[in-house]
Order: structure tokens, then C-alpha cells, then sequence
């Protein structure tokens, strides 16, 4: 009986994946190919049964996350799109909310919509704030843009009307007419996509999932049907932005919800990790090849967040970006990982990102044809990485080439070696990391004290004594795994699915019924979806509305109880929300009614539980392999690091920075006054000494 889980993450650069069967995990690593993204997954699933001496057959689920949707709108390579609204509001795609990023840019660029005006398209049609119809739907105006649309050759349509989040009569009219005249082409309702009031958001969200639905939709059907192929019949899931699993044909439907799948698995790997090892408050820290991920977890819990933007024209710049109302992990993403580009900018400094060099050619040390310096370059030229060893032995680092790309685009720009351009790039990655971190502390009203940092993907070992050191924290957590993080974090995630809907209440005329009326539809839409992947395994619901004081513009969400609600239960409720308002602003406004504007329910599996068994303790010696020549980024002195092998150290080793402890997929640096050991799981534990 087939048993074994698969999963498979495509990152920029690297494709990773991880395989569980009978109490053990098999990991891979191969290059993405993003001209066909399906090729790369294929290489690491043959790979990775051939590693593990399984079969295609043998596999009982497969979990995917991709960030294929979220490329095809920062690179605009998605399908021709059309925008069908009410009349008078075209241009609500451009004007957005009327803000600005930077109050005082007088050349300020926004970002462009991803459906030009001559495809946003109008038709009569009005209903009121209750869904009441005010003017039926003109279903000739909807016919008659039929020709247009087929002379335009547009090969995605989203619908998006002012107050179908109430009432989607006339959205849904409209694609049962589209569905007759032009078959084939995906049509997005926004009271499907994002049923919830701001209409900018809600039209942005709906137009970015039907730019992206022909592509992920051809996407996964391929893929799919060479894994059918290949003899893997399980079933497919595909790993959500809000930290849930779904299936091909929901994936299909919203593809704009896997526009952040695989950060999300390596915020769940975290939250996996920090409840093994008891550590209730933790900093995800996930570099890969292309970004890093920073995401806060609190009881266990990744934050989460309600909207999203996506291709920010500002760099790190919070609104200039596209928004997106969907669920997700909340986490900070910039463009710091292995491939980002080094290069030195109009003011003499040097910058890193958010250009990467990627797969294709990747840095200039894979040999590949890439003559920009990248991280990884760095890395190599400071000493941190063993050419021979990268990536599992899979590759072969040129050093000759990464002293090169840095001496000619870095150093030679600013008078400085290559060794010593490559200590300014890794000090300018680190810093940003940091800063980064620090700014999204303060956002959330958190700070970093107490916390553990927990480090993974190919980067993150690498960099995380430095980025630690930057923000305050003492104490780093490198599970197993590591450079496979996120593909492991699809493993431990439920089949889960969140259905938002937005019903006005004031608690001073709160309407218990109509409340309950809404919440049980919203439950019964949501378990259907999870009843698709589920396989009759027990499920739990979580309900939250999302308030405000009446006459502010921002809500905050506050858990409901997961049942009927009573009128006993408003007053409650209304306690609830002050006590989180205060939260984040210290005290509550007294004699202030509070209004609800949404609401959410999520239905999601139980966790299994399931988690690496201890391993058994070991003797505390801990034997370096080697010597290595390291230069330290703080002092920039170059001495002997000894290097480590980690499948050669045992739970209770011991052993004094600085060092490095190599394994397949990563590096772990132990830096100079910092000590690292290996728990009862295996995984290392760095503590910096006390000054």
C-alpha cells in the first residue's frame, strides 16, 4: 500500500524536495527550469525515488507550491485580460484608493494595472450597499462587447460589479452569457475571488487571478498529466498562501491564492519546529536563491494577514504595489537570497538585489554563463562554501569566476580586492536582512526579545548568526532539512481552505440571526472544498470578524466562537475586540460603537502530530573534518574556521565557533563567539556567548 509523502517547492533557482516513508525523509535539490517549470519538478521527482529506492506508485500524496502566479504578474507575462465592470468605474483599477506611497516623489510611478483601459470594459448595471437591484443588468451591452473581446483576442475575463460581494446575480448572469459566446475562456467573478467590500482591492484581486488562471491552469494540467505518466497516481494538492492545502481544480479556479505557497510552507516548517521544541515565539528566517522570508510566530502560530501586494514598483516601499485581498501568512519579502545581484549604485555604494541572477544563468560561479556577481559568489570568495560540495556535490563551484564578476563589477568600481568586495556585498545582504526584520517588529508592535531565530533554506544557515547578531537575538535553531525547509513545511501542513464574506453589523443593532445564517453558509462552502482532499479525516473550524470604531478605516481581526452565536455571546465579543485594540494602541475608545465589516471561517484538517522522532543521544565530541580558510565579516580577518560534517555529528556534540558545518543542501556558520550543539532531534542549536 502506497505510503510515502512527496513534496515539491519551485523556487527561483532551486527546485526542492522532501520525501517521508516509513520514519525516515529523503531531500533533493535540483535547478529550476523557468521556461518550463514542469521539467524541473519532473527531474527532482525521478531524482528523488531513485535516492529513496521507490516507485512512482509507491507515493500516497504529493504536495506542490510554486511561484509561478506570483512571476507572471511581476514579470507581466500573464494572459490577455479584460475587465468587465460597472458603468462609471473603469478606471477604478488606476485610481486605486488615491494614496501615495511617498507623499513628497513629485515623479512618483504606481503601479500600472494589469488591464489596460481599453479592456476595461462598462455595462448599466447598479445594486445598492444591500445588494438590492437598482438597475438590472443591460445583458445587450454584455453581448455586445463579445466582438471586441474576440477582435482583442483576450483570453481571460474578470467580472467585478460595485456590491456583488451582497449580490452576485449579475456577475453570475455574466458568465453564463460569456460561457456561450466565447467557450474556453476562464471567466473570475470578484463575489468568487474576493467577496468583500473596497472596490479597488477587491477588482485588483479579481483582475490578477484571471490574468493568471490560463497560465497556472496550463501550468498544472501539464503537470499533472506527465506525473499521471510517469505511474504516480496519488493525489495532487497545492500548498495556499494562507497556509492550507487545496486541490488542483480549486487551485485552478483561484490560482491567485498560491501567489505566496511556498513561503507559507516555510512558515509552517517553523511553527512545526518551534512547537517540537518548545518554543512558543520565534523569527522564521527563510533565504533561498532568490528572496528571504522573515515572518513572526507567536503560541506556535505564524501571523497572518487578510491583503497582499505584489510587484511593488517601489523597492520594500509598503502601497506601491499591486493589492491583493486573499489569505496569507503575514512575513516580510525582500530580494536578498543566494542569486541576487551585487552591483554598485550612482552613489558609489554597494547594492545587492532585487535583481537575481536565478536559474538561468545563475551566479557567476555555477559555470553557467552568468558574468554578474551574486551572493553566492561572495559566499564562495569569503571562504564560507566547499566548491566541491555545493548543492549536494551536484555542482562544481568556479571560484576563478566568482573572483572575476566581483573584481570587475564590485571591487574594481570602488578600488577594493575581490575578497574584500565580497565582504561589503555579504555585510550589505546581512544589514538589509536585518533592517527588514527590525522594521516588520515594529509594524506588528512586537520585538525580538526572548525569541529564537529558526534558519532554513539554502541561504539562511549561512547568514543567520550575522542577521541574529544585527537584531538582538542569541539564540539560533537549525532544524533538519534546513536547505529544504519549505518543501518539508508542505508536509506538515493541513488540507485547509478560508471563505471570506462581509455583512455590516454594529454590536448597538447587532442581528445574531442573519449573522449565524451567513457564518453557516460560509462553513458549508468551505468544508466542501476541504471535503474534495480530506478523505473523511476530522476537521476543526476557526471564525473570525474583522472590526473596527466606527469612522476609522482599518479593522482588526478578533476570534469568534466557533458555534450558533447567542446574544449572550455580543457583549463578549464586544470585550474581545477591545481587549485587542488594545493591544496594538495600548487602551480602547470608550463610548465608541464598534462596527463588524467581514468575516472569516476557515475549515482545515487536524494536525496528525506527526514529527521526527528523537534521535538517539551520541557521544559530545565533536571531530572536524578540515581546515578552511574564512574571512569574518566583522573584522574581515582571515584564519583558520574548522569545518564539520553534519551527519557526522551526533545529538549531545558539542563545538566552539568559529566553524562551519557542511551538509547536502547548506552550510551552518558558527561565528566567533558563538557555540553550537546538537539536540535530541538533530537539529543544531547556536547560542552566542554572553560579552
Amino acid at each position: 500500500m502506497a505510503s510515502a509523502r512527496l513534496a515539491v517547492d519551485i523556487g527561483g533557482t532551486f527546485t526542492d524536495l522532501a520525501l517521508e516513508h516509513g520514519g525516515t525523509r529523503t531531500t533533493a535539490k535540483v535547478l529550476t527550469t523557468p521556461h518550463a517549470p514542469e521539467q524541473g519538478v519532473m527531474d527532482g521527482v525521478r531524482t528523488i525515488l531513485k535516492t529513496a529506492g521507490l516507485q512512482p506508485a509507491d507515493i500516497a500524496i504529493l504536495i506542490h507550491g510554486t511561484t509561478l502566479a506570483t512571476n507572471a504578474v511581476i514579470e507581466r507575462k500573464g494572459a490577455k485580460t479584460a475587465l468587465i465592470t460597472t458603468e462609471g468605474f473603469r478606471d477604478v483599477l488606476a485610481l486605486g484608493n488615491e494614496s501615495r506611497y511617498d507623499q513628497y516623489d513629485l515623479n512618483i510611478v504606481l503601479p500600472e494595472p494589469l488591464v489596460p483601459r481599453a479592456l476595461r470594459l462598462p455595462v448599466p448595471e447598479r445594486l445598492d450597499n444591500e445588494g438590492r437591484v437598482l438597475l438590472p443588468l443591460d445583458e445587450k451591452a454584455v453581448r455586445a462587447l463579445v466582438p471586441l473581446l474576440k477582435r482583442e483576442g483576450v483570453e481571460s475575463v474578470a467580472v467585478g460589479f460595485l456590491h456583488a460581494f451582497v449580490n452576485a446575480v449579475h456577475e453570475r448572469r455574466v458568465r453564463e452569457i460569456l460561457a456561450g459566446e466565447l467557450p474556453g475562456v476562464p471567466v473570475s467573478l470578484s463575489s468568487e475571488v474576493s467577496p468583500e467590500m473596497r472596490e479597488w482591492e477587491r477588482l485588483s484581486t479579481t483582475a490578477a487571478n484571471a490574468y493568471v488562471q490560463p497560465l497556472m491552469a496550463r501550468y498544472l494540467t501539464r503537470l499533472e498529466g506527465e506525473l499521471r505518466a510517469l505511474g504516480l497516481g496519488a493525489p495532487i494538492f497545492l500548498m495556499l498562501s494562507g497556509g492550507g492545502l487545496t486541490t488542483i481544480e480549486t487551485a485552478c479556479r483561484f490560482p491567485i491564492r498560491l501567489v505566496e505557497s511556498g513561503p507559507a510552507g516555510g512558515a509552517i516548517f517553523s511553527a512545526h519546529v518551534a512547537r517540537q521544541c518548545g518554543l512558543a515565539n520565534v523569527l522564521s528566517f527563510d533565504m533561498g536563491g532568490t528572496t528571504a522570508k522573515i515572518c513572526l510566530i507567536d503560541d506556535y502560530h505564524p501571523q497572518t494577514a487578510r491583503t497582499f501586494e505584489v510587484a511593488r514598483v517601489g523597492r520594500f516601499r509598503k502601497g506601491s504595489g499591486l493589492p491583493l485581498r486573499i489569505p496569507v501568512i503575514e512575513m516580510v519579502e525582500i530580494g536578498a537570497g543566494g542569486g541576487s545581484i551585487a552591483h554598485v549604485d550612482s552613489m558609489g555604494r554597494i547594492a545587492v538585489g532585487p535583481e537575481s541572477a536565478g536559474a538561468d544563468p545563475g551566479p557567476a560561479c555555477y559555470g553557467r554563463g552568468g558574468a554578474y556577481p551574486a551572493v553566492t559568489d561572495a559566499n564562495l570568495m569569503l571562504g564560507r562554501y566547499d566548491p566541491a560540495r555545493f548543492a549536494g556535490g551536484s555542482m562544481k563551484l568556479d571560484a576563478a569566476a566568482a573572483r572575476t564578476a566581483l573584481a570587475e563589477h564590485v571591487g574594481g568600481k570602488l578600488g577594493l580586492a575581490a575578497e574584500m568586495a565580497a565582504l561589503g556585498v555579504i555585510e550589505m545582504v546581512d544589514e538589509n536582512m536585518a533592517n527588514a526584520a527590525r522594521v516588520h517588529a515594529i509594524e506588528s508592535g512586537k520585538t525580538y526579545e526572548g525569541r529564537t531565530l529558526i534558519a532554513f533554506g539554502g541561504g539562511g544557515p549561512v547568514h543567520a548568526f550575522r542577521v541574529a547578531e544585527k537584531v538582538g537575538i542569541d539564540r539560533v535553531l537549525v532544524p533538519s532539512g534546513a536547505g529544504v525547509g519549505s518543501a518539508i513545511g508542505f508536509l506538515r501542513a493541513p488540507v485547509g481552505y478560508e471563505v471570506v464574506r462581509s455583512l455590516y453589523q454594529r454590536f448597538s443593532t447587532f442581528d445574531v440571526e442573519s449573522v449565524n445564517a451567513l457564518l453557516t453558509d460560509m462553513e458549508r462552502e468551505a468544508a466542501q472544498v476541504v471535503a474534495q482532499g480530506s478523505f473523511g479525516a476530522p476537521t476543526q473550524q476557526t471564525r473570525i470578524a474583522f472590526m473596527r470604531y466606527v469612522g476609522q478605516g482599518h479593522e482588526i481581526p478578533v476570534p469568534l466562537p466557533a458555534r450558533r452565536l447567542t446574544h449572550e455571546d455580543v457583549a463578549a465579543i464586544r470585550a474581545a475586540y477591545d481587549t485587542e485594540y488594545s493591544r496594538f494602541y495600548d487602551r480602547p475608545v470608550p463610548g465608541s460603537d464598534v462596527e463588524i465589516m467581514s468575516y472569516a471561517v476557515v475549515v482545515a484538517t487536524v494536525p496528525d502530530g506527526m514529527a521526527d522522532p528523537p534521535v538517539a543521544a551520541g557521544g559530545s565530541s565533536a571531530t572536524p573534518v578540515r581546515m578552511q580558510k574564512v574571512r569574518d565579516t566583522i573584522s574581515g580577518d582571515v584564519s583558520d574556521w574548522a569545518i564539520y560534517d553534519r551527519a557526522g555529528l551526533s545529538p549531545g556534540a558539542k563545538l566552539a565557533g568559529p566553524a562551519v558545518i557542511a551538509e547536502d543542501e547548506t552550510s551552518t556558520l558558527v561565528g566567533p563567539g558563538w557555540s553550537a550543539s546538537v539536540n535530541g532531534l538533530g537539529y543544531l542549536e547556536l547560542v552566542r556567548e554572553a560579552a
